[in-house]
Formats: structure tokens, sequence, C-alpha cells
């Protein structure tokens, strides 16, 4: 608190000082970027990928921005803006009591004409001095400018988010218009975007947007700019956006997800084209620049058929799932490539958005190896054996821990990776010697270093989040023996001229001993061989591990040879809440979809890929073994049982379950070899019916494979009228029933006097005589009683019927 109070403290010390003592220092230049000339993006191999040109920012002049869109923007960033001198002092301590307040730096005391000079002049870079030389310039550009040029320049030069800089090219490209034909409702949304363009984005995170509008409403009407009427009925304005403009590109171009990461990377995460924003997105735009990446587009086009290949009806059937691929080079961390989803310039609403690096992912059982590298790192043998039962419960700080699945009895890492077990895994990070928070910390050393973690004991189900990059990045550490190598998006940036402005310079971090990178990559490959991933064979040598979320939501595989790791992800889109973080899962559409898990979508796109990418290298080992010594794997005596060599499993055909009951579909997957897992989701179809299953009809597995059975809640329950039965044998009628779906329960007893069968004759020994509900009533529950005549109760006159 003090220290904050401190800083805040010697900010408007200077401020007063300077003021009082009229600085006359000399504002520096205050040129707009200009678009001299389109920048060109090229793959690895020198091939043009596309152009980029300056079509998302038009300046205009403070008298075509209407009053109200100054006095939005005013009322919500800069309230005595008009008073100041460049630095607002009140402003800086209310922001330092709220951060202290919140532990964080939640609030910001800049005034419009700091931020303008953090935008336009500086760099990002958060310091002390930083921030005194902001006030500083703030103040001398007051002394020198008048209010009316500073708050023009800032409207032109603030980003809007959806890749609008200044205020007309938002108007444009949220509502359609130019700024004076801005409504207040329209005015105040733009105005709300500008602390947080992501956040705030009235496409994306529509709730989230619609309550800042109204917050810079009643911050508007608090200062007088709006009247308590039309506040009122602004609020109450739906929101109308105009269709997302097209792509300032006309020509669609090969991995745009992939220029998207690298256009992101250029102007907020490398200083490669300058220290200020301005000045990055004027040389990305208008330097005339050319920009080799580490693309690679054959490889590109190879990743992505392969997507187009296994879901073949993206952007035809809405059940269809989509997914992300990336593919790293372990030695030089250079991408080569990058699908972040399906058809980037149709129409869909989230075309854009880079599912390899945003919407980060439940990352399932592929977090097991992680948790493997740190149990070996810590020296817990590979023959240690762990408890694998069928389901387990664990308590602790963290509450009670309910496991299940991967019931093998036990296991040792080896035995419990390729399985995949959950139970095991779950006493494997429970070990003292491995623990969640070494787990967490091993995770960012090897490559999630996007995402926060949670050191909770579930991490090692992959219940923490990450990207499909992180997740390559992790396995392709595995593949450089240990080795960390940070992604590559660019290796060089010329000007026109040949000066060069930027080349890649290869870091690098070892993370892993190359003893236990060499142990990982001999239990791996056996999740391919005979494990869950068998459908990721690529008749090679390759290692790899699936993983699947809670609902089957989230599908992955991840996997690497010596020259080549790839992540990739298969699922559905989280729903973001209104403060744009991931809530929970929608369908698409709500509560229909195919059920996705590890060793099917995903190790089938792994293997059609890298099967295709690999085609014209060598099949190398994963590691060298005369430079590493080999791992002992020798079990003591009596885990001799866990360490026999694997024989190749009996495979099994998974059957069509279409139009089945539940009760059918379990039945059938089981007489294949095959152990079901239902699914329940709802739907408006009828209770206890098959929906989807995982995998579809025809695909062969090993024997004894968990296979998914999506169906509706609850028991089917037949509408259809109860028959007549009488005169049936109790063993028939049961069996008539049954195959309808009825519950049947079956009882004995003696029927009134003149009691007949349907064809009109007399009830003998062993016929139904009698059904509750009765013939012709349905059975709300499904559940019926037939009641037979028993042979005691038969007539025994000669000739009677029956005897």
């Amino acid at each position: 608190m003090i220290r904050a109070r401190l800083i805040g403290a010697v900010i408007v010390a200077l401020a007063v000082l300077a003021t009082a003592c009229g600085s006359s220092r000399t504002a520096p230049p205050l040129v707009l970027p200009t678009n001299s000339a389109p920048s060109s993006i090229y793959d690895a191999q020198g091939r043009l990928i596309t152009t980029l040109q300056l079509e998302n920012r038009t300046s205009v002049t403070l008298d075509q921005i209407p009053t109200t869109v100054q006095n939005a923007v005013i009322a919500v960033e800069d309230e005595r803006f008009w008073t100041h001198h460049g630095v607002d002092p009140q402003a800086i301590a209310r922001a330092a009591d709220a951060n202290v307040e919140s532990g964080e730096s939640s609030e910001g005391g800049s005034t419009i004409t700091q931020q303008y000079v953090k935008t336009a002049l500086l760099s990002n870079e958060q310091s002390l001095s930083r921030k005194l030389e902001e006030a500083s310039l703030a103040i001398s550009i007051e002394q020198n400018y008048s209010k009316q040029l500073i708050l023009e320049l800032y409207l032109n030069t603030v980003y809007f988010g959806n890749g609008a800089y200044g205020i007309d090219a938002a108007s444009h490209a949220y509502f359609g218009v130019a700024p004076k034909d801005l409504s207040v409702a329209q005015a105040a949304m733009l105005a709300g975007v500008i602390n947080a363009p992501s956040r705030f984005d009235p496409r994306k995170n529509p709730d989230a947007a619609v309550k800042r509008r109204n917050l810079v409403l009643r911050r508007m009407h608090d200062q007088g700019y709006i009247t308590y009427e039309q506040r009122s009925a602004a609020t109450d304005t739906a929101v109308e956006l105009a269709p997302p403009a097209p792509p300032p590109e006309t020509v669609p171009y090969p991995a745009a997800h992939f220029v998207d990461a690298v256009k992101e990377w250029l102007l907020k995460d490398s200083e490669a084209l300058g220290k200020t924003q301005a000045e990055r997105f004027n040389n990305l735009v208008g330097g005339g620049l050319r920009i080799t990446t580490t693309i690679d587009l054959d490889t590109q086009a190879l990743a992505e058929q392969s997507v187009k290949a296994i879901l073949k009806d993206q952007g035809v059937d809405p059940k269809t799932p989509d997914a992300a691929l990336v593919s790293v080079d372990p030695t030089t961390g250079y991408v080569r490539a990058m699908v972040g989803g399906y058809d980037y310039f149709g129409t869909h609403d989230y075309r854009q958005t880079n599912l390899a690096l945003v919407g980060d992912r439940q990352v399932g059982s592929a977090f097991k190896p992680i948790v493997l590298a740190t149990a070996l790192t810590n020296g817990v043998p590979v023959a240690k054996s762990y408890p694998a039962p069928s389901s387990d419960v664990h308590t602790g700080p963290w509450g009670t821990w309910r496991v299940r699945g991967g019931g093998i009895g036990s296991g040792n890492l080896d035995t419990c990776t390729v399985a995949s077990s959950n139970t095991c895994y779950a006493n494997i990070i429970l070990d003292p010697q491995v623990t969640p928070e070494r787990s967490v910390e091993m995770a960012q050393k090897l490559g999630i270093r996007n995402t926060k973690l949670a050191p909770n004991p579930s991490v090692v189900l992959g219940s923490n989040l990450a990207t499909v990059q992180d997740m390559a990045s992790v396995y392709a550490t595995f593949a450089n023996n240990g080795v960390y190598v940070p992604p590559v998006y660019v290796t060089k940036i010329e000007r026109s001229d040949g000066t060069v402005l930027y080349e890649e310079k290869h870091t690098q971090e070892k993370v892993l001993e190359p003893e236990v990178a060499n142990t990982i990559s001999t239990i791996l490959p056996g999740v391919i061989a005979s494990g869950t991933g068998t459908a990721a064979n690529i008749a090679r040598t390759a290692a790899g591990k699936t993983g699947t979320t809670n609902r089957n939501v989230d599908a992955w595989f991840c996997g690497y040879t010596r020259q080549l790791a790839t992540a990739v992800w298969v699922g559905f889109r989280p729903r973001l809440g209104s403060d744009g973080r991931r809530v929970s899962v929608a369908m698409n559409p709500p509560n229909t979809r195919i059920v996705v898990n590890g060793g099917t979508y995903p190790a089938q796109i792994w293997a059609t890929f890298m099967k295709q990418a690999m085609a014209n290298l060598p099949d190398m080992a994963l590691f060298d073994p005369a430079s590493v010594p080999p791992p002992t794997t020798t079990a003591p005596a009596s885990d001799a049982a866990t360490l026999s060599p694997k024989k190749a499993p009996s495979m099994a055909t998974m059957p069509d379950l279409g139009g089945m009951r539940t009760d059918q579909a379990l039945a059938a997957v089981t007489a294949a070899g095959l152990r079901p897992s239902r699914v329940d989701v709802a739907s408006g179809a009828a209770a206890g019916l098959v929906s989807s299953q995982s995998p579809p009809s025809g695909v062969k597995m090993p024997s004894g494979s968990t296979v998914y059975v999506e169906s509706t809640p609850g028991s089917y329950v037949p509408p259809n009228a109860i028959p007549d039965l009488r005169g049936f044998g109790a063993g028939q009628a049961a069996s008539e029933l049954s195959a309808q779906g009825f519950t049947v329960t079956s009882e004995s007893g003696v029927p009134p006097p003149g009691s007949v069968s349907r064809d009109g004759t007399p009830i003998v020994a062993g016929q139904v005589w009698k059904t509750t509900p009765t013939a012709g009533q349905t059975a709300p529950d499904g559940r019926i009683t037939i009641t037979w005549m028993p042979q005691s109760a038969a007539p025994t006159t000669p000739g009677a019927p029956g005897g």
C-alpha cells in the first residue's frame, strides 16, 4: 500500500512541479502513421503468402467527430480532460487506492494525453521511470498543443479492437456508419471498448460490452453530458451490429490463422518493428517490409487436408466438431503448420478466432506425460508399482477427489501410461516425490507458458487449460532430448532496400535431463503400439499420448517423431461469460453433437498428417542410444506380471447403434468385445434413445477399448398402447413386450371364472389372462405386469383343455 501511494505521490509531485515551473520543453513531433507501401509475408521457402496494407485506419478531423462521441470517451477515460494539465492527480490517487484495495493493477489513472503519449511515443514498459517520462511528455504536449488537437490525435490513434484503429474505422467496423451518424448508445459502446478491446468486444462478448456501455452512459449522465431520458433510452437500446467487414486482403490466402499470429506477435510481443504500438503498426502495414516466416505452405496444406479428410462434414453438419493443429520443428522451434479452425474466410461467427492459440482447452490425459516427467525427474523408478483400481477416493486440503477409469489393478509408470489409467496416475501425482506443485512447475518448464495452472491433484487428468501451441511445445521438448525451444514464427524482416530490421536468434533451455527424456521416449511409443492411441500408428518410430476431457468436449492427440512434434485438438468452442472467460461448453447446436475422444478423430488426424509430412524424411530413433544410456525397466520379481512383453491386442469392430434404445446399444457394444460408456445429452427426443456414437460403426480397435454411446437421459418408455396378450404363453408375452421396450414383470394368479383368450377360447395353464395396465392403455413408466394361470388352477375334469 505504501509503495502504491508513493508512486502516485511522486507522479503527482512531478505534475505539480512541471506546472508551477512552466516547463518549456518542446513537445515531440506529432505525426500520424502514414501508409507508404504494403508489406509482404513469405513462407520458409520464400513463397508469398499475402500482403498487408493500411485499410483499417482513416484519420478524421475533430469537427467530423460529434460531441456525443467526444463526451462519451472523456466521461469514461478522463473526466477532467478539459481542466487538467496532462496529468490528473485525483485520478492517480483514486487508481492507487483501488489497486491497493483489489491487490492488483485493476484500475489506471492515465489521462487521455498520457494514453496518447504511451501509444504514439513510448513503449508498453511498466516501470516508474517510464511512468514519469509519460507524465512529463503529457505535460509538455499540453503546454504546446490545444486540447482539441490532443483529443483529435487520440481518437484517431486509439485501438478499438477487430483491427480498427481510430474512431472512423471503429464506427464503420461495428455499426457500418460514419462517426457523425453514431447514436448515443453506439457512441457509449465504442467508448467502452477502448479500455479492453478484447474483453468488451460486442461481437465476441456481447454481455460484457453492454454492461460496459451502460457504465459509460451512467458516467455521461452523472457528468451532465446527457439527460436522464437520453440515458434510459440508450440503456434500453438493443445492440445491432453491422455485418462483419471482409478482411482487408480481398483474396483468401493460405495459413490465414498463422498470419494473424504473426501480426499479433509483431504488434504486441516484439519490438522488431519499433518500440511503440503506433510505430510497429505503421511499419507492418505501410513499411514495405519483406517478412519471412517459419511456416511451410506444403506442410500447412497437408495439415488442412488431414483435418478435412477426417472431419468431412465441417461446415455442413453442425454436430461436427472443429479442430486445431500445430506442428513444430523440435530443434528450432519453427512452427511449420498451424490450423486454427476451419474456413477462415467463411461466414461462421468464429472463423477468424485462432483455436490453436486462444480459447484455452482442458487437455485431459495428454497431461499425464508431464506428470511422468515430474516423477522421473524426482527419482521415481519406472518399475515402482501404484494401485490402479476401477475407482478411487482421495481426501486432502483440496477436499474429496473421486477418480474413475483405468482399472488395471496396479501398474508401474510404463503400464499406467500406456493404459492411461486415471486411478494409477492419481496415485502417482499424490506421491510425495511427485506432487501437483512439482507437476505444474514441470508443465511450465516444458512449454505451457501462456496459461496459469492451478496446482490441484486433478491437474494430472487435464483439468487445467493449455493452448494447442503449448502442447506442441511440450511434446517437442520430449522430442528434443529435454531441451525447450520457444515457438518461432518469424526468421527475418527486411526493408525494401535490403536493410535487415530483425533476424531470429536461436534460444533454448534445458529442462529435462537426457536420461529422463530418453525414458519418456521409450514409454510413449507404447501408447501407439498397444494403448489408447493405436489409431495414430504411422508405420514408423513415433511417440504420443491421447487426451479426453469430461463430457468428451475436448479431445487430443499429441505426439512426435525425431523431426516433428504435432498437437491436435478436436472439440467444441467454449461459451464465454460476460467477463470474457470460459464458463461452460456450448454445443453446436445446443445439446446435439458428436462425441469425441483422443483415440479417434485427433489420433486419426495426427496420423493422416504425419504420414504425409514425414514421407520424405528418414525413420529415425527417438533418441541417440549412443549418447544417452538406455534406462533400466527391469522390475523386481513381484512386478514381473506388469512388465511382461506386450502382446498384439485382438481387434473388435464398432457396431452400428443407429436407432437403438440405450439398453440395446450397451448390450450390442459389450457383445462386440468393447467397453461402452454412456454419455447423456438432453434433447427433444424420447428418453433412452441413442443419438450418436463414437467411433462410427465399422471402426476397428483393440478389444476392451472404451467407446461412447451418446443418448438421451433416462430409460426408454414406449409410447404405443399395450397389446392384447390374453392367451399368449407367459414367455412369449414377455418376449413380445421386451422387444417393444417395456420392462416386464411376470406373476401367476388364478383367473376369474369365464376368462378367455383374445380369440374366445378358455384360458389354460401357462397362458396370460391379464396385463397391468390393461390392453389398449399406455404404461406411463414403461413397466407392465403380466399375470398367467398356474397349473394348480387348471381344470382337472376329463377333456378339459390345457391338461
